[in-house]
């Protein structure tokens, strides 16, 4: 894996010094080399950086920005092409001749021939840009899934682009504004969903989306070459279990067979539960030698999935490493959080995820991680929850539902659970239903927690069509596919690994298996209350199921333990008047009055207060 960044300066202000400063900003995802060029040309001063984490083809050859033969197309890339050998063997026998070993030249062979079509054929997670001199074009690209991240800033006659929004600090063009919205999207979900960040003119290129500028007109175009949810409204696949098993295996056979191709150690994540057990079940079933496995295990039982890692580990046969890390060295990463993840992100389990991406970068370059399997076969608590709902609401007519969400929502403001109820009782929609059991704060709760809300009522996919099916399921993994997997459960794997320069490789996201299990009937995924049905009877293939069934854990740390012991100071150090008067976003006494009831062993949710933990820390960290 590698960080990108540059720049297209209309203004021509921006030399190769201010890349540099901002590719040594990005060392931590490419440890391994770097370089920046700079082109002048009668419209803009171009740059493109790179840092790499040597994978494929450790030698020179790989180096980047990597040049076309007659120079006049360069690029960074910051990913893998899987299938970039068969790739390459079609455009050998089309007369291209290659240099390296690097799938990094596969993409500039495969533009010249292709063009920026070109990505449809790739298999694999990557974000690159790519300079064409003779088209004066600089094409910005990310993955379909939105593995990798890719950010730009676009103002004033100024194209930043870059892995990390870091970097952008380090240009004197780049303006560092508060974007309402994103503040608003943060209290809502503890993330924030594409194209917004952070900052104002600053976005994230969305998953399946190329932009293009043309450099002597300065115009950015956006275009979408995927989404998922053409898949989703397909007809459903007519396909009985056991049919549908042995198609499964074979692709993700194939997946995890790609994701294995490196020239350094590759290693698996185990957690010992369904999604990450497969992975590893079907990996050494094919593997003559060993997998390397890697566990983090807490003391608290309550967290603790080693016991259940080590015993599929044994079964399976593989090399296991586990490794118990003690309170302190969990509450150690707390203040580095918000300079790794760049923006307020409020998943705490990027904690653990941290720690075991160190554990695994001791031994390995590479790893593999089971995430996406909630998303894609359903997984979570969270459907047995709209389950119940939706039966519910079946039988509620409609004006009590509305009666009773106003009255709902007048109870105890703070109290979330009678204010959710009350916006899940008066949404009709599926998505409305689903968005409103996703947030953490209500609607209502974020217009009150602002000084000034900003009107915005975000919805799950808003700017997109929901499938044109009526089936509820399929609709929700659709919305969950393009909001929480991308932006925060892709987001928090890719900056815990790169953090330590450690390669994560997602493979139930190559986008065969999302495309196939899109079209799915939804009783394969969820089947009367049965979680994930199809991939846990895959799995009970491979492992005894009395070893594996057992209830969803997640992957938690003692939050409420930690914020009223021993990190009480932090929370009282950081959540106060003084610091909440730097940026007057929120309402003060609000925020005080929550963070008091919850430090008095109130019954309040301390994921809220977690939140504007976080926010205050990233506001100390990149805006002071």
């Amino acid at each position: 894996m590698c960080g990108i960044n540059g720049f297209c300066d209309f203004n021509k202000h921006l030399q190769k010094g201010d890349l540099e400063n901002a590719n040594r900003v990005l060392q931590h995802r490419g440890p391994d080399d770097g370089d920046a060029v700079v082109f002048k040309t009668i419209d803009a001063n171009i740059g493109l950086g790179h840092r790499r984490l040597s994978i494929l083809d450790l030698s020179s050859m790989g180096h980047q920005p990597m040049y076309s033969d007659d120079s006049k197309i360069v690029i960074v890339l910051n990913g893998e092409i899987y299938n970039f050998k068969e790739i390459r063997r079609v455009l050998q026998e089309k007369g291209y001749y290659f240099k390296s070993n690097s799938d990094t030249e596969v993409i500039i062979k495969a533009y010249q021939h292709y063009g920026i079509a070109c990505v449809e054929q790739f298999i694999g997670m990557f974000a690159f840009v790519l300079y064409d001199a003779d088209k004066q074009q600089i094409f910005l690209v990310r993955d379909r899934a939105g593995v990798k991240p890719l950010y730009y800033y676009f103002a004033d006659g100024c194209l930043l682009f870059a892995s990390e929004l870091k970097a952008f600090h380090q240009y004197p063009c780049f303006k560092k504004e508060i974007e309402p919205k994103a503040v608003s999207l943060y209290l809502s979900y503890g993330y924030i969903k594409e194209p917004y960040s952070i900052f104002k003119n600053t976005y994230k290129l969305s998953p399946g989306h190329c932009a293009t500028l043309h450099v002597a007109t300065q115009q950015l175009q956006l275009k979408q070459y995927w989404n998922v949810l053409d898949y989703y409204n397909k007809p459903t696949i007519k396909i009985e279990c056991n049919e549908a098993m042995e198609h499964l295996e074979k692709l993700l056979t194939s997946a995890f067979e790609y994701r294995m191709v490196s020239d350094v150690p590759v290693g698996v994540f185990l957690s010992g539960g369904y999604d990450s057990s497969l992975v590893t079940a079907i990996l050494q079933k094919n593997s003559m030698n060993k997998i390397k496995t890697f566990t983090i295990g807490f003391k608290e039982d309550k967290y603790n999935e080693a016991i259940y890692a080590k015993e599929v580990a044994n079964y399976l046969g593989t090399e296991h490493n586990e490794y118990y890390c003690s309170t302190k060295e969990a509450q150690e990463i707390i203040p580095t959080l918000p300079y790794y993840y760049d923006e307020p992100f409020g998943d705490s389990s990027a904690i653990p995820t941290i720690l075991v991406s160190r554990f695994a970068r001791q031994q390995v370059t590479v790893a593999l991680s089971a995430d996406a399997g909630d998303e894609i076969f359903a997984g979570y608590g969270r459907y047995d929850q709209l389950m119940k709902i939706k039966r519910i609401k079946q039988f509620i007519p409609s004006l009590l539902e509305n009666v009773s969400s106003k009255v709902l929502q007048q109870l105890v403001a703070n109290d979330s659970r009678y204010a959710k109820l009350g916006e899940i009782l008066s949404a009709s929609a599926v998505i409305d239903i689903s968005d409103s059991l996703s947030r953490h704060f209500t609607h209502k709760q974020v217009n009150a927690l602002l000084n000034n809300p900003e009107k915005f009522n975000v919805r799950l996919i808003e700017e997109y069509n929901t499938p044109a099916k009526s089936d509820f399921i399929n609709t929700v993994l659709a919305a969950d596919y393009k909001t929480y997997l991308a932006d925060d459960i892709l987001t928090k794997i890719d900056r815990a690994t790169m953090s330590v320069g450690l390669e994560g490789r997602e493979p139930f996201l190559d986008h065969r298996i999302v495309e196939w299990a899109a079209q799915l009937p939804s009783s394969l995924k969820y089947n009367n209350g049965s979680k994930k049905f199809l991939l846990k009877e895959l799995t009970h293939r491979y492992i005894p199921k009395a070893m594996i069934d057992r209830p969803k854990m997640g992957f938690g740390i003692p939050l409420n333990k930690w914020m009223k012991g021993e990190l009480r100071p932090l929370v009282l150090e950081t959540i106060n008047r003084k610091n909440l008067q730097k940026h007057h976003l929120f309402n003060e006494d609000l925020i005080i009055n929550l963070r008091d009831n919850y430090l008095a062993n109130s019954k309040n949710d301390n994921a809220k207060l977690w939140l504007i933990l976080m926010f205050q820390l990233w506001w100390n960290k990149w805006m002071e």
